[in-house]
């Protein structure tokens, strides 16, 4: 009779221990689910924020009355072009009239045929400077040609004058000429232009014509004023003005660039609406609405929203009484985003630009600053994302908080799991071993009891 022992080994299926650790593994697969679901959260999250952190920046360069602002001129002439420096200028109209331009003190040689063969000799060329210096240029031999005294007068910078050779384009035998000028305009920097002292040349070069410096001439508002350059930055405060050439006396009107600033509310009510629109997308639920993995009726998005609304209904104290930002046109739809009145808007500025401006910006009281609407839209936003206690930063850390102590468990886990794997081998290999000497001394057993020898005998 035969002993028998089942299966190979200890007869367990090859991948028990792989069995065993997959469902080891089932509490990690939850953990990474809802790990998965709170990076979903955070990246909504960092969204959001991304939206209110574009209102803040959007409010920052526009926060008061001379960053606001924005000038224009209104009516000018094509005598001038005017700059403006918003942050000095004033608006304001005036009478305004280009007389006569600033000029050089400058010469004009005689002609000659050709600029670098034509040899005019050596010798001295002399001028005396506005201050009363005199100053001479040598003429050597190598320089004596029409091109090369106008290198010669260019290359020291200290001469405080330059030359140019001209084609006159009237004189067809003789049409180059020398034209000598001061590097300044007006009436303190004349110059008396020169004295040309050139022996044995094959031309006499000499100043066929000559023109003295002068200020230039403007009227405003009817009084004649003299300046000595034809830039003129002193005149009207932050008004830049060159003059181009002379011309009748215009109207210069220098008023608010009500479209530019509606350009720059235009902008920051596109920010707040991107706000107010994720918040509506978040929270437009339904039965099939996941809320793990959105932020759909979040706490804090529903705390930003207030804090807007709010803003937007807020009265502002202006010195002309109690007013609210939707008397500049800015209100809400029906489906809670906001409308911005661009009409509305510009011609309140155009009537009252002062009182608009105080909606806007706020002022200055005995009391302290009032805050106007643009500031109050700031301080919500700046507020919410302060460190360490604004509204979106302690929500963004504590979804930080929440993936990092999952990460932590997981890993925590993952360990443990890792050293149950490594002892469950190492049992299920002795088991092995043990199964397999069994089995070994079953069939010596088996041998045994094939060759008539008693098994138990033997053991005896």
């Amino acid at each position: 009779m035969g002993i028998s022992f089942g299966s190979i080994g200890t007869g367990l299926p090859k991948d028990i221990v792989q069995q065993l650790m997959k469902a080891e593994q089932i509490p990690i697969q939850k953990m990474e689910e809802r790990k998965a679901q709170i990076q979903s959260k955070k990246t909504l999250l960092d969204e959001f924020i991304k939206y209110v952190e574009d209102i803040k920046k959007d409010v920052l360069p526009n926060r008061t009355e001379r960053s606001l602002r924005e000038l224009k001129v209104a009516r000018g002439d094509d005598s001038v072009n005017l700059t403006l420096d918003k942050n000095i200028a004033q608006p304001g109209s005036y009478q305004f009239q280009v007389k006569s331009l600033a000029r050089k003190s400058s010469v004009f040689t005689n002609g000659v045929e050709d600029p670098n063969k034509t040899y005019l000799g050596v010798g001295y060329l002399q001028y005396y400077l506005p201050n009363g210096e005199s100053r001479e240029i040598y003429i050597d031999p190598e320089n004596s040609s029409m091109n090369g005294i106008a290198k010669l007068i260019n290359e020291d910078p200290t001469n405080g004058m330059y030359a140019t050779v001209v084609n006159d384009g009237i004189n067809e035998d003789e049409p180059y000429r020398l034209i000598i000028a001061l590097k300044d305009t007006g009436d303190k920097n004349k110059a008396t232009f020169p004295y040309l002292y050139l022996v044995d040349g094959e031309e006499d070069l000499y100043v066929d014509q000559e023109r003295e410096g002068r200020d230039a001439v403007i009227s405003l508002d009817g009084f004649e004023i003299e300046v000595p350059e034809n830039q003129v930055a002193n005149i009207l405060p932050g008004v830049n003005i060159d003059l181009l050439k002379p011309g009748e006396e215009f109207t210069l009107e220098i008023v608010e660039d009500t479209a530019k600033i509606a350009d720059k509310v235009q902008a920051l009510v596109d920010h707040i609406n991107k706000v107010l629109e994720f918040i509506n997308t978040q929270n437009d639920l339904d039965e099939n609405s996941n809320t793990r993995t959105t932020l759909g009726g979040d706490i804090t998005l529903q705390t930003m929203e207030t804090r807007i609304r709010n803003t937007i209904f807020q009265p502002i104290p202006t010195s002309m009484g109690w007013k609210r930002i939707g008397d500049l046109g800015i209100t809400f739809k029906r489906d809670g985003l906001l409308n911005f009145d661009r009409d509305k808007f510009e011609s309140s500025l155009k009537k009252d630009y002062k009182s608009s401006a105080q909606i806007l910006i706020g002022r200055l009281t005995e009391q302290g600053n009032i805050n106007g609407f643009i500031n109050n839209v700031f301080d919500v936003a700046d507020n919410s994302l302060k460190s360490p206690s604004g509204t979106l930063h302690v929500r963004r850390q504590g979804f930080t908080s929440n993936i990092s102590q999952i990460d932590k468990r997981i890993a925590d886990k993952q360990r443990h799991i890792e050293q149950k794997e490594k002892n469950l081998k190492t049992k299920f290999a002795r088991l092995e071993e043990t199964m397999s000497e069994i089995k070994t001394q079953g069939q010596g057993l088996a041998g045994l009891a094939n060759q008539g020898v008693n098994p138990v005998q033997q053991l005896g």
